[in-house]
């Protein structure tokens, strides 16, 4: 990652999230809706699989719209669904 990369993620990162750790809002430009999304998923353990309903919960500690972010995951190739 260039420097240049590292402070667009982390300017992102600094609007977007507010002191207590929560997603002020979903940004519309893509750039910066790939940063949020790959800092979520990086709270995640990538070893493990989730449930839906567990997927919601650690959601909805970062934003209210869980459905959103959790297609927004599956959508951008973080995660995938199984049936």
């Amino acid at each position: 990652m260039t420097e240049n990369e590292i402070k667009f993620r982390d300017t992102a990162i600094r609007n977007f999230f507010d002191k207590e750790d929560r997603l002020k809002s979903i940004p519309g430009q893509k750039k910066k809706k790939l940063v949020l999304l790959e800092y979520l998923i990086s709270k995640l353990n990538a070893e493990n699989q989730y449930t839906e309903k567990e997927i919601n919960a650690f959601i909805k500690q970062y934003h209210d719209d869980f459905c959103t972010i959790r297609r927004e995951f599956i959508v951008q190739g973080f995660m995938d669904r199984e049936d």
